[in-house]
């Protein structure tokens, strides 16, 4: 029976999985352990509203179970010590360098937590990938635990058994995927192992909905899965192009074809291109797969989804170029949204990244408004400091300077002299401003560019600006 659990990796995965899993089975102890004390301080922040993730719904979980059967610790030696069951939930980043790099991932966390497991674990320890991996990582995983395993002097040898059980879950929506999931994937080879995880997600989880399969085919489905959607966002963004062109609209275009019940209706809204941690990810590691075993034509077919993705996102600065004269330089441009999708803070591979580049390099400058993302986490991502930071450290010459941002408040000096208004995240705030205020602010002639489709365009267009609306040939 399973007494202590614990997790390696309190990032977006492993903080909300454990709050959810402590929350639903009361008479377990599951510790979230992180080498980073700065991550962890957050977790353990009185102010809920100080964690380090923002998820709808995650503060009130860790409210009823923080301190009481989950507790969030940097002493990973320990909580791996006492445990019965230890997840895997670690960052695997694209490579950048070496062989596979721009496609591999890069396993140096697993491993890492591997060898912890394998010097710390005592008696017999499930262990759990959690993390997104390639293929065939769960071989890496027990050629390290059987290596210490035979390498050990004790009587009392540590014993192990490795499965699979890769995450669904939608940042946004996280705690509503967690706590009613489509389904639960458990892949391994120990059937009795098998069946000890299956008992914790059976006290919340309808038996039929949670699934088994070998260790292989478990990793490869969640590489498959995100990979699907990504491929099916890239396709619906290829039609608004061609809706522009001709004068249909994606809105129309998409509700028409999701009422075909073999296609349906979920992913199917056209926007800037997909972000998140996983889905370019896990895309290059098919395309990396397939090239390793010899399956070049399938390889080319995956990287075409994220060729496309690029594409859309530099398709959309070009057209914010041509509608404001051919050049932005020293024009004001307020950006929408800086998250790759609304309810998060997460800006892992955000459109919004590589479209204010594009600006930068045509020299707008920038005004951005996040609702939830830091003026921090901006910098970090454009490589810019804030144009404040710049003057505050006397680092500014606005001569010099080429590429200008601030982070603004949602307020009416946001807009002020603006030449253009970019929505690039759907946070529901943006459907409801004023844009008759807006206009008398803004320089004339002004455009909103609404790659999110989520304002009134009947409002923006009376209100005297220009609109161009993602996918709608009838205006663009």
């Amino acid at each position: 029976m399973i007494k202590n659990v614990c997790c390696i990796g309190a990032g977006y995965v492993g903080g909300p999985t454990m709050s959810v899993f402590a929350d639903k089975c009361k008479d377990i102890i599951f510790n979230v352990v992180d080498v980073n004390n700065e991550r962890i301080t957050a977790w353990n922040n009185n102010d809920l509203t100080k964690l380090p993730i923002f998820e709808p719904g995650l503060d009130e979980v860790v409210k009823r179970c923080r301190g009481k059967n989950l507790f969030f610790s940097s002493e990973v030696h320990r909580c791996i010590s006492e445990a019965d069951l230890v997840f895997i939930s670690v960052n695997t980043p694209t490579k950048t360098k070496g062989i596979g790099a721009g496609k591999a991932s890069d396993l140096k966390w697993v491993e890492s937590s591997a060898r912890q497991i394998s010097k710390y674990a005592k008696g017999h320890t499930i262990v759990v990938e959690k993390s997104t991996l390639p293929v065939r990582t769960g071989e890496v995983i027990r050629d390290i635990l059987e290596s210490y395993q035979s390498a050990s002097s004790s009587e009392n040898k540590p014993t192990f058994d490795i499965l699979s059980n890769p995450e669904f879950l939608a940042e946004g929506t996280a705690i509503n995927d967690l706590e009613n999931p489509d389904r639960v994937l458990i892949g391994g080879s120990n059937q009795n192992a098998i069946q000890v995880l299956h008992e914790l997600y059976k006290r919340w989880v309808p038996e039929e909905k949670i699934i088994h399969t070998n260790l292989w085919s478990s990793e490869l489905a969640k590489l498959t899965s995100n990979a699907f959607l990504a491929q099916r966002i890239s396709s619906i963004n290829s039609i608004s192009a061609i809706c522009e062109a001709t004068g249909a609209d994606i809105k129309e275009v998409s509700r028409a074809i999701g009422r075909d019940s073999r296609i349906g209706d979920r992913f199917l809204n056209s926007g800037p291109g997909f972000g998140g941690s996983c889905f370019k990810k896990d895309i290059l590691n098919l395309v990396y797969l397939a090239n390793y075993f010899g399956l070049p034509e399938v390889a080319s077919f995956w990287e075409s989804v994220v060729e496309l993705n690029n594409w859309n996102q530099n398709r959309l600065s070009r057209i914010i170029l041509q509608k404001l004269f051919g050049t932005l330089t020293n024009k004001n441009i307020v950006i929408l949204g800086f998250a790759f999708k609304a309810n998060t803070n997460d800006t892992r591979e955000s459109p919004a990244i590589q479209i204010c580049k594009n600006l930068f390099e045509e020299g707008a400058i920038l005004k951005i408004h996040d609702p939830k993302v830091s003026k921090k986490q901006i910098g970090l991502d454009l490589g810019i400091p804030a144009r404040d930071e710049l003057i505050k450290n006397q680092n500014f010459n606005e001569l010099n300077m080429e590429k200008q941002w601030d982070k603004y408040q949602l307020s009416d000096d946001l807009f002020d002299q603006a030449d253009a208004v970019i929505i690039l995240t759907e946070w529901d705030i943006y459907s409801k401003l004023n844009w008759e205020n807006i206009s008398k602010r803004m320089r004339s002639p002004a455009w909103v560019f609404d790659s999110r489709l989520v304002i009134d365009k009947q409002k923006v267009i009376n209100s005297g600006l220009n609109l161009w609306s993602l996918g709608d040939g009838t205006i663009n």
